[in-house]
């Protein structure tokens, strides 16, 4: 063979190489993108509750005086989702928070003046609709995580990834292993 078909073979192996890394390498940024995406989807619905429940808790405060352990809960439960910067935190920072507004929404069922009054009842509807739309927000995260998850430790991305692009798996976005147990464990019907 002549040293130009040699060539001219090598330069060929080394273009469809670099045009297999190259889509590699974009497949990987848009799956990146499409979980940043995702995340901050979720940010700006925690934001969204965050900024309603200042209003549920005046509202319930003026039927509920006495009840200044979960407003304090709630408020904690609150700053913790605002300050969350990782997955991790977040997640953690939910469980915390579903678990002060179900006290909240007990305390509705004991006052049932609360639980006429359409102001409160408006903003319950209102938390519920932020809460499937955080559901949802989560539930696109996590597959855009598995994804490019999936993709960075597949052969040969990641072989690839490693040597070349540096792209990092992502946490998924977890019930807490509390709550899991909760979840797992039938619960108790009596009657």
């Amino acid at each position: 063979m002549e040293p130009i078909g040699i060539i001219l073979i090598i330069v060929a192996i080394i273009a469809v190489v670099g045009i297999a890394i190259a889509g590699l390498y974009n497949r990987l940024v848009r799956l990146d993108e499409q979980v940043n995406e995702a995340w901050s989807d979720i940010t700006v619905q925690l934001k969204y509750r965050a900024d309603l429940i200042p209003n549920v808790v005046e509202s319930v405060k003026g039927y509920a005086k006495h009840e200044k352990e979960t407003f304090e809960m709630v408020t904690s439960a609150r700053t913790a989702a605002m300050g969350a910067k990782t997955v991790k935190q977040a997640a953690a920072a939910e469980n915390e928070m579903q678990s002060a507004l179900g006290r909240i929404f007990a305390l509705a069922e004991a006052y049932p003046e609360l639980k006429a009054n359409t102001n409160f009842q408006t903003l319950q509807t209102q938390l519920q609709d932020v809460e499937d739309k955080i559901q949802a927000a989560r539930r696109f995260y996590n597959a855009g995580a598995k994804e490019l998850n999936t993709k960075v430790k597949s052969f040969p991305s990641n072989i690839i990834n490693n040597m070349f692009l540096h792209f990092k798996k992502r946490e998924y976005f977890e019930v807490a292993e509390t709550e899991k147990v909760k979840i797992e464990k039938a619960p108790e019907v009596k009657f």
